[in-house]
């Protein structure tokens, strides 16, 4: 368990690393962009397009994915790949993100009858996912480039990666129509689309969409934050007042944020999501509360920091994941009114 843990950890600062690279300089007062109010609720369509079923599909990021037929037993090594499958109503055949998958907005306890991918995130084993006979593996991108030459040798490998609610919702389109569950796909879209419409009109009757919110990770030396550039901060964007950019074109340093660069911000309610792996692990908001610049974010006096579920904040990139943060996002937020 020792060796598992440290493996774990030296995953975890690889992919801090690639995330929010080390701790940057912090901009300039005058340099920091206006904040920046909710999406209009009335921009989020809540029409679905129909769909129809076919065995070749070009993906959000231009991607084509061709299939002799419909996949059935699909092996996930990424969030959204699980969500979008339990979207459809199937069951994955193989997955690597078991904590995601039991989490009640996937499949709860049915979970446990799912088998688990061998090896660590980004690292999987492929003798272990080609046991798993499958017709077509979904990863991550810039995650599981590598593991491309291997996994062809026995089955596609597609790799996603949304940017926005949109793609997301693009990507369960593409994988409703190579499984021939259009109905399904769009049945789950329209449902989606109603939950951020009606939570977005929620948040602006409630005063909560004038609320600053930030949704951050990491470590107190690397914090990271999930910028309005991301999945998780666009969506968050269309709830409340979320002011957080990236920091420039870098992607190593772009979700990196200083301190007093969250300070300067004023959020009023903080979601934190740490990852742990030991007992001894403290969450990232306990690693913070000693900090003297910490304690003076009004979220921080106002005791409206939230530790969130990690894998679901973390890793859920699907419709169902993303239904499940607005939901605990609206509940966490205060109302103004």
């Amino acid at each position: 368990m020792r060796a598992e843990r440290s493996t774990a950890r030296m995953l975890l600062a690889a992919l801090l690393t690639a995330l929010i690279g080390l701790a940057g300089c912090s901009a300039a007062p005058d340099e920091q962009p206006a904040d920046a109010a909710p999406a209009p609720a009335s921009m989020i369509d809540r029409a679905a397009q129909p769909l129809s079923a076919s065995t070749t599909i070009t993906d959000p990021h231009g991607q084509q994915v061709s299939l002799p037929k419909a996949p059935e037993r699909i092996v996930c090594l990424s969030g959204l790949c699980d969500d979008m499958l339990v979207e459809l109503g199937m069951t994955p055949a193989g997955t690597s993100n078991p904590d995601l998958l039991v989490h009640p907005a996937l499949m709860g306890e049915r979970a446990a009858s799912v088998p688990v991918v061998q090896g660590s995130f980004g690292s999987e084993d492929v003798e272990s996912i080609a046991a798993l006979r499958p017709d077509l593996v979904i990863g991550l991108s810039g995650v599981h480039d590598a593991l491309r030459p291997a996994i062809e040798g026995f089955a596609p490998l597609w790799l996603t990666e949304p940017a926005d609610w949109q793609e997301s919702v693009e990507y369960l389109r593409n994988l409703g129509s190579l499984t021939g569950r259009t109905e399904q796909a769009v049945t789950a879209e329209t449902a989606f689309r109603a939950k951020l419409a009606d939570a977005a009109q929620a948040t602006r009757a409630s005063g909560q969409a004038s609320r600053k919110v930030v949704l951050m990770y990491g470590s107190a030396e690397s914090i990271g934050v999930d910028t309005s550039d991301s999945l998780k901060g666009d969506l968050l964007a269309q709830l409340f007042n979320y002011p957080f950019p990236a920091q420039g074109a870098d992607v190593e340093t772009a979700s990196n944020y200083s301190i007093e660069e969250l300070l300067a911000k004023q959020p009023d309610v903080v979601l934190a999501y740490s990852l742990l792996f030991s007992p001894e692990d403290r969450t990232l908001s306990a690693q913070l509360a000693g900090n003297p610049v910490w304690q003076q974010i009004p979220a921080v006096q106002e005791q409206q920091v939230h530790e969130v579920h990690a894998k679901l904040f973390g890793s859920g990139r699907g419709t169902r994941s993303l239904a499940a943060i607005i939901d605990e996002a609206v509940e966490l937020v205060p109302a103004t009114r």
